[in-house]
Order: structure tokens, then C-alpha cells, then sequence
């Protein structure tokens, strides 16, 4: 199956903003996020159920998987945004319109739990998706200035995104540069993944992992789950993101630390690995495209995206 790249996004398309997965609250978030994208001189089309409340849920799964189908279905919406994460979109795929993705290829943008959609698309469609800002998240608010410009760069230019910006101090370890398919996400929701149809096999990839709100006996927990699995097999390299709020609060318990936690599995998996991309559960943010081949330089700790992730 050949890499399905979406167009670039072009001055006044129309962009659609979907709930999939957690409530919006305070619901008055969307009309914000609404109102900074078309300064940005971009109308906004809203799925019909992005202000429902069922439990942890924004709506029924039939309501929040109406919305995400009705977006992929419509020619004239060409980029479909979270508006946040939560739980939910694994709940969805069984039932996404993949046809349509084939069909119409549009840009998809979310990060977190968005990670399920993004990767059961890759695995049936092979489509491209960008690991990305929240739209009643990061643009619900004055945006982060890096976060805010490498977005706009990410979606709106066929040309590669070459070196991803790591203005932050972050870490290497290997002693070789590593090629392979820029793949990954949060690391609850690929663990979640694991022995369905919808996790991609990551033999000769460079795997990015973020997560939020985990003890650091859970964040082993699931890294050790998906590597007896066998998905981590023949990894090309590692890319660790932030680990937001990670650590052991109980001082009664005693516990490692979440970089202890890291650093194990990082030398056990004994490929080139860079730590403390900005991605994830932050306000400074880097997008990332899902599904295309990237390069990782241990000696300048450097992440280089290879190829364009959208067409004309």
C-alpha cells in the first residue's frame, strides 16, 4: 500500500473541528478556538454533536463517530481538527469511513488519544496525519509562538519540514545516524493498541512516545507491555517526548523515577534515542507527520523529517 499524503492546506479552505473523544469544558473553548482560525482567514465548519456530554465522552459513540465520517465525507472540508483529547477514539474504529480517507485524503491533526485514529488510519489507508496542536487546547488561548508557526508550516507547505525545532535542552544516546518511518504517539493509547488491528508494526521506524498524568510503575507497565508484544522488534530509533506530570507524588511509596523508567527501557532497546522533544502534553509544542521517513542524528541530537508530508 502506497503513503497517502494529503494536499496542503490553501487560504480560505474550510476547516472541521470534531470532538472524538473527551467533553469540551467550558464549552465556551470551541467558539475561542473557532474564532482564532478564522482570524487566520479560515472558515470552520463544527461537527453537530462537538458540545454533547455523555459521561467521559463528548456524546454516544454513533454521535461522535457521525461527525468524524461526516467530516471525511465532505469535499469541501480539507482539514479536520480535535478540539481536544481525553478517552473515546478507540471506541470509534471499527467504524471509520476508510473508504472515504482513500477516496478524499485530508489533513488530520490531534495528539494524545487522537494518537488511535492516527494510526488505525495509517495502518489501513497508510494516510499521513500530523501530531498536533488541540484546537480548543492550544488554540483556545494565545498560542505558544513555536507551537503556533511550526503548526502553520507543518499544514501548509509540500516542502519537508526538515529539522524538527528542539530548542529545549534535550539528550542523545547511540553513535550513528538512523532512517526509518516517523511513527508513534501517546504512549497509553499505543499500548491500548497492542494485539488489535490498528497498531501499525514498527520494524525500521523512529517510534516518538509522550504521556501525561502516569505513575512511573504504569509508564513501565506499558513500555514493558509493548515490547513482550513484540511491536518494538527491530525499531530503527527512539524519540522520547515530554512526560508531563509523570512522576511518584506519594513520598510513602517507594517508587523510580520516571526518567530511571526511561532510561532502562531506552538502553534495553540499545538503538539511537533522543530525549526531551518538545511534543506532547505542552504548551510549547513541535508537529510532527505520522508516516513519513525522518532521520535521527545522535551526534547533533538532531530529528530531521526526509520527505514532504502533503502534495499540491
Amino acid at each position: 500500500m502506497n503513503l497517502l499524503k494529503p494536499k496542503k492546506l490553501r487560504p480560505g479552505q474550510l476547516i472541521g473541528l470534531i470532538a472524538p473523544a473527551g467533553p469540551i469544558l467550558p464549552p465556551d473553548r470551541i467558539q475561542r478556538a473557532v474564532t482564532y482560525l478564522e482570524q487566520q482567514g479560515y472558515p470552520v465548519v463544527l461537527g453537530r454533536h462537538v458540545e454533547d456530554q455523555h459521561g467521559y465522552f463528548a456524546g454516544q459513540d454513533e454521535a461522535r463517530l457521525n461527525d468524524l465520517n461526516a467530516m471525511l465525507r465532505n469535499p469541501q472540508i480539507r482539514m479536520i481538527m480535535a478540539l481536544r483529547g481525553g478517552y473515546g477514539c478507540m471506541r470509534l474504529l471499527g467504524g471509520v469511513d476508510y473508504r472515504s480517507v482513500r477516496r478524499d485524503p485530508k489533513i488530520l491533526v490531534g495528539f494524545s488519544d487522537l494518537t488511535a485514529l492516527q494510526m488505525a488510519l495509517y495502518c489501513r489507508t497508510k494516510l499521513v496525519t500530523f501530531a498536533g496542536p488541540m484546537a480548543a487546547v492550544e488554540f483556545s488561548v494565545p498560542p505558544d509562538p513555536l507551537t503556533e508557526e511550526h503548526f502553520w508550516k507543518a499544514v501548509t507547505t509540500t516542502r519537508r519540514l526538515g529539522n524538527i525545532p528542539t530548542p529545549e535542552i534535550v539528550h542523545c544516546c547511540g553513535s550513528k545516524a538512523v532512517e526509518g518511518v516517523l511513527l508513534g504517539g501517546n504512549l497509553t493509547t499505543l499500548a491500548s493498541l497492542a494485539g488489535t488491528p490498528f497498531l501499525p508494526k514498527f520494524k525500521e521506524a523512529i517510534l516518538v512516545l509522550e504521556e501525561i498524568d502516569e505513575r512511573p510503575y504504569r509508564i513501565d507497565r506499558m513500555l514493558s507491555q509493548l515490547r513482550l508484544a513484540g511491536v518494538l522488534k527491530d525499531l530503527r530509533g527512539l524519540v522520547l517526548g515530554q512526560f508531563t506530570q509523570c512522576e511518584n507524588t506519594d513520598a510513602t511509596r517507594p517508587s523510580l523515577s520516571c526518567e530511571e523508567v526511561l532510561q532502562k527501557f531506552s538502553t534495553a532497546l540499545a538503538v539511537p534515542t533522543l530525549t526531551g522533544l518538545l511534543h506532547g502534553h505542552v504548551a510549547r509544542k513541535v508537529t510532527l507527520p505520522w508516516g513519513v521517513k525522518a532521520r535521527l542524528r545522535t551526534a547533533s541530537c538532531q530529528l530531521e523529517v526526509l520527505e514532504s508530508a502533503l502534495i499540491d
